[in-house]
């Protein structure tokens, strides 16, 4: 043995076990964009361009059949229903359009991603998001708490004091949502996930009238479905959580979106939030436009590709952007929960493919968020991509996600 070899073990053995670990790197902060994202080849991010190239000639080519304008595309589907008559704005579209990250990076994009198109039903998730905004602050300690408890009374606004004061003595002033012994039962996780079974009339829209059942008889007749027990897709009754959010709030919803969600996540200037033009009502005394969760009778969110990806990669990541914690784990496992009567579905408007049901020819832990049109913002967890698709046939989607995925080799 070499007479230095004790001295060695000896100087080991004294120094702090801390010194005695090789040093670690810190764990790289997973990459997002700033001001100016960052494009990358394919090939670089170990994507197969030619198949890559392949899926999105398919997605253009698998343009919806609806017309690009939104307004007569209105009134050929929804605007054809009871009281369907349209109340926000409309804006026609623009050609098919998409964006696709790997890793947060841009590895390719089609169309028009710049442009500022309604987004349809992916609204709804942007909704879900202000609601969980506040359950992480403590504004909602509890979303099996029930709504009509957290509501102040709401004064619709009015323009003009009455011509002839006294005439309405008697009849409510204020707009009461939760009136009825049913409504008084269900709660925030209910109205989340579209199982509350609400019952009355918003902003001119009877909750019936929205994919009215076959048989007229039955429109007001029916008996309700105990809150949670039984799911249906209803505009109205997603209007009402708006209203309630921004009863909740005591703020407009955009304004919460976009300190809360939008602006962390260094969201363009571009995207707008609109409700009915009848949506009004007096907050604190300023006027406020209660948003609507899409565009089924107009307004909703309208806002471009490159937003649409942005609020993509922050679900992708589960709330976190960069080092910055936006929605909490708690907030993004509750959405990524199945509800029990619909498991395809968590949070307004978290699609989840449980049990390859909806898209057969994709893993079974990809989610999304799908609006009208089709417009989709689709999470691929195992292949750490996000994959923004506009104006793309539905019937198609099934097909065009499995095309991009096989060309991503999964990297877990």
């Amino acid at each position: 043995m070499s007479s230095s070899l004790p001295f060695l073990l000896a100087l080991v053995v004294a120094l702090p076990a801390s010194a005695q670990k090789r040093p670690r790197s810190a764990p790289a902060t997973p990459y997002v964009p700033g001001a100016v994202w960052e494009h990358r080849t394919p090939a670089a991010m170990g994507v197969d361009s030619a198949k890559l190239a392949d899926a999105i000639a398919f997605a253009i080519r698998n343009e919806t059949k609806a017309p690009r304008d939104m307004e007569e595309n209105h009134y050929r589907t929804f605007g054809r229903e009871p009281f369907g008559q349209g109340t926000g704005p409309f804006k026609p579209r623009g050609e098919p359009t998409g964006v696709v990250l790997r890793g947060g990076y841009v590895i390719a994009s089609w169309g028009e991603p710049d442009r500022v198109d309604m987004t349809h039903s992916v609204t709804k998730s942007l909704l879900s998001a202000t609601v969980g905004a506040a359950f992480d602050r403590g504004l909602l300690p509890s979303v099996r708490d029930t709504v009509w408890k957290s509501q102040a009374p709401t004064y619709l606004l009015r323009l003009s004091a009455p011509s002839e004061p006294g005439t309405r003595f008697g009849e409510p002033m204020f707009f009461d949502a939760w009136k009825t012994p049913h409504n008084r039962t269900i709660t925030w996780d209910d109205l989340l996930r579209q199982t509350s079974d609400w019952e009355g009339t918003l902003w001119g829209k009877p909750e019936w009238a929205d994919r009215p059942a076959q048989d007229p008889n039955t429109w007001t007749t029916r008996a309700r479905n105990a809150p949670g027990t039984a799911y249906e897709y209803n505009d109205v009754r997603v209007n009402v959580l708006a209203l309630a959010a921004t009863n909740l709030w005591r703020r407009p919803l955009p304004e919460v979106a976009q300190e809360f969600v939008m602006g962390p996540i260094g969201a363009s200037r571009t995207w707008r939030w609109y409700g009915y033009d009848n949506a009004w009502i007096t907050l604190d005394g300023r006027p406020v436009q209660v948003v609507s969760g899409g565009g089924h009778w107009g307004g909703g969110l309208f806002i471009n590709a490159w937003d649409m990806a942005r609020f993509g990669l922050l679900t992708a990541r589960r709330g976190v952007w960069g080092d910055q914690r936006i929605l909490s784990e708690e907030w993004v496992r509750l959405s990524l929960t199945p509800t029990v009567p619909q498991p395809t579905y968590g949070y307004m408007n978290w699609f989840l493919n449980t049990g390859r049901k909806r898209l057969p020819n994709v893993p079974e832990n990809v989610f999304w968020h799908e609006g009208n049109g089709t417009n989709v913002v689709l999470v691929a967890p195992d292949q750490d991509l996000v994959i923004v698709a506009r104006w793309i046939a539905g019937s198609a989607l099934d097909e065009f996600v499995a095309k991009v995925i096989a060309a991503a080799p999964t990297r877990r």
